[in-house]
Protein backbone atom coordinates (compact mmCIF):
# COMPACT_ATOMS: atom_id res chain seq x y z
CA UNK A 1 0.00 0.00 0.00
CA UNK A 2 2.83 2.37 0.82
CA UNK A 3 4.50 1.81 -2.53
CA UNK A 4 1.23 2.41 -4.34
CA UNK A 5 0.77 5.68 -2.43
CA UNK A 6 4.37 6.68 -3.10
CA UNK A 7 3.91 6.16 -6.84
CA UNK A 8 0.60 8.01 -6.98
CA UNK A 9 -1.14 4.78 -7.93
CA UNK A 10 0.95 4.29 -11.08
CA UNK A 11 2.80 1.27 -9.67
CA UNK A 12 5.86 2.48 -11.59
CA UNK A 13 9.30 3.79 -10.73
CA UNK A 14 10.14 1.98 -7.50
CA UNK A 15 13.56 1.00 -6.20
CA UNK A 16 14.27 -2.25 -4.38
CA UNK A 17 17.39 -3.55 -2.70
CA UNK A 18 16.65 -7.27 -3.02
CA UNK A 19 15.24 -9.51 -5.71
CA UNK A 20 12.72 -10.85 -3.19
CA UNK A 21 11.35 -7.30 -2.99
CA UNK A 22 11.33 -7.08 -6.79
CA UNK A 23 9.37 -10.33 -7.09
CA UNK A 24 6.94 -9.16 -4.38
CA UNK A 25 6.22 -5.86 -6.14
CA UNK A 26 6.06 -7.53 -9.56
CA UNK A 27 3.44 -9.94 -8.19
CA UNK A 28 1.55 -6.88 -6.96
CA UNK A 29 1.35 -5.33 -10.41
CA UNK A 30 4.41 -3.07 -10.42
CA UNK A 31 6.08 -3.16 -13.84
CA UNK A 32 8.87 -0.56 -13.54
CA UNK A 33 11.39 -1.64 -10.92
CA UNK A 34 15.02 -0.70 -10.33
CA UNK A 35 17.14 -3.33 -8.56
CA UNK A 36 19.54 -0.99 -6.74
CA UNK A 37 22.48 -3.31 -6.37
CA UNK A 38 25.08 -4.15 -9.03
CA UNK A 39 23.97 -7.44 -10.58
CA UNK A 40 26.02 -10.34 -9.22
CA UNK A 41 26.60 -13.21 -11.68
CA UNK A 42 24.76 -15.65 -9.44
CA UNK A 43 21.61 -13.45 -9.62
CA UNK A 44 21.72 -12.92 -13.38
CA UNK A 45 19.09 -15.57 -14.22
CA UNK A 46 16.63 -14.03 -11.74
CA UNK A 47 17.28 -10.56 -13.14
CA UNK A 48 16.80 -11.85 -16.67
CA UNK A 49 13.46 -13.44 -15.75
CA UNK A 50 12.24 -10.18 -14.20
CA UNK A 51 13.49 -8.14 -17.17
CA UNK A 52 11.56 -10.40 -19.53
CA UNK A 53 8.41 -10.31 -17.40
CA UNK A 54 8.19 -6.59 -16.59
CA UNK A 55 7.81 -3.60 -18.86
CA UNK A 56 10.95 -2.10 -17.30
CA UNK A 57 13.29 -3.94 -14.97
CA UNK A 58 16.39 -1.82 -14.45
CA UNK A 59 19.74 -2.86 -12.99
CA UNK A 60 22.96 -1.27 -11.80
CA UNK A 61 26.43 -1.74 -13.27
CA UNK A 62 29.60 -0.54 -11.57
CA UNK A 63 32.38 -2.29 -13.48
CA UNK A 64 33.45 -3.30 -16.98
CA UNK A 65 32.99 -6.93 -15.86
CA UNK A 66 29.37 -6.24 -14.94
CA UNK A 67 28.73 -4.67 -18.33
CA UNK A 68 30.42 -7.56 -20.12
CA UNK A 69 28.28 -10.05 -18.18
CA UNK A 70 25.11 -8.35 -19.45
CA UNK A 71 26.43 -8.16 -23.01
CA UNK A 72 27.26 -11.87 -22.94
CA UNK A 73 23.75 -12.66 -21.68
CA UNK A 74 21.36 -10.70 -23.91
CA UNK A 75 17.66 -10.66 -23.18
CA UNK A 76 15.45 -12.47 -25.68
CA UNK A 77 12.57 -11.06 -27.68
CA UNK A 78 14.13 -7.73 -28.56
CA UNK A 79 14.32 -6.60 -24.92
CA UNK A 80 17.36 -4.71 -23.69
CA UNK A 81 19.06 -4.51 -20.34
CA UNK A 82 18.17 -1.13 -18.84
CA UNK A 83 21.24 0.02 -16.93
CA UNK A 84 22.11 2.71 -14.43
CA UNK A 85 25.80 3.36 -13.75
CA UNK A 86 26.29 3.03 -9.99
CA UNK A 87 28.51 5.77 -8.58
CA UNK A 88 30.13 5.55 -5.15
CA UNK A 89 30.06 9.10 -3.80
CA UNK A 90 31.35 8.24 -0.34
CA UNK A 91 29.29 5.28 0.80
CA UNK A 92 32.12 2.82 0.06
CA UNK A 93 29.78 -0.13 -0.43
CA UNK A 94 29.18 -0.46 -4.17
CA UNK A 95 29.82 1.60 -7.24
CA UNK A 96 32.67 3.23 -9.04
CA UNK A 97 34.03 6.52 -7.73
CA UNK A 98 33.02 9.37 -10.05
CA UNK A 99 36.61 10.64 -9.90
CA UNK A 100 38.01 7.26 -11.03
CA UNK A 101 39.34 7.63 -14.60
CA UNK A 102 37.61 4.35 -15.45
CA UNK A 103 34.17 5.77 -14.56
CA UNK A 104 33.80 7.93 -17.67
CA UNK A 105 35.10 5.13 -19.87
CA UNK A 106 32.55 2.76 -18.35
CA UNK A 107 29.71 5.26 -18.86
CA UNK A 108 30.71 5.66 -22.50
CA UNK A 109 31.00 1.89 -22.99
CA UNK A 110 27.49 1.39 -21.61
CA UNK A 111 26.01 4.25 -23.64
CA UNK A 112 27.78 3.62 -26.94
CA UNK A 113 28.76 -0.06 -26.90
CA UNK A 114 25.73 -2.11 -27.90
CA UNK A 115 22.54 -0.08 -27.42
CA UNK A 116 20.46 -2.89 -28.91
CA UNK A 117 21.51 -5.08 -25.95
CA UNK A 118 22.22 -2.61 -23.13
CA UNK A 119 20.76 0.87 -22.73
CA UNK A 120 22.17 3.46 -20.34
CA UNK A 121 19.26 4.95 -18.38
CA UNK A 122 21.29 7.22 -16.10
CA UNK A 123 23.62 7.39 -13.13
CA UNK A 124 22.69 6.34 -9.60
CA UNK A 125 24.19 7.22 -6.24
CA UNK A 126 23.01 6.10 -2.82
CA UNK A 127 23.82 8.21 0.23
CA UNK A 128 24.18 5.28 2.61
CA UNK A 129 26.95 7.21 4.32
CA UNK A 130 24.18 9.26 5.96
CA UNK A 131 23.19 6.32 8.14
CA UNK A 132 25.68 7.31 10.82
CA UNK A 133 24.70 10.97 10.84
CA UNK A 134 23.44 12.41 14.10
CA UNK A 135 21.70 15.54 12.79
CA UNK A 136 20.06 17.12 9.77
CA UNK A 137 22.99 19.42 8.84
CA UNK A 138 25.27 16.37 8.56
CA UNK A 139 22.77 14.65 6.26
CA UNK A 140 22.40 17.81 4.19
CA UNK A 141 26.17 18.11 3.81
CA UNK A 142 26.41 14.57 2.44
CA UNK A 143 23.46 15.23 0.11
CA UNK A 144 25.15 18.38 -1.21
CA UNK A 145 28.49 16.61 -1.72
CA UNK A 146 26.82 13.67 -3.48
CA UNK A 147 24.77 15.96 -5.72
CA UNK A 148 27.86 17.97 -6.64
CA UNK A 149 29.84 14.80 -7.44
CA UNK A 150 27.06 13.37 -9.62
CA UNK A 151 26.53 16.66 -11.47
CA UNK A 152 30.25 17.06 -12.09
CA UNK A 153 30.43 13.50 -13.41
CA UNK A 154 27.38 13.89 -15.66
CA UNK A 155 28.71 17.19 -17.00
CA UNK A 156 32.04 15.54 -17.85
Amino acid sequence: EGAELATGGTRRGIVVSTLAEARFFAAGGFDDILYAFPVPRWRLAECSALAQRLQEFQVLVDSPQGLEMLLQNPLPGGKRWLVWLKLDCGNGRAGIRPTDPEALALARAIAQGSPELVTLVGVYAHCGNTYGCRDIPAIQAIARDTTAAVLEFVTA
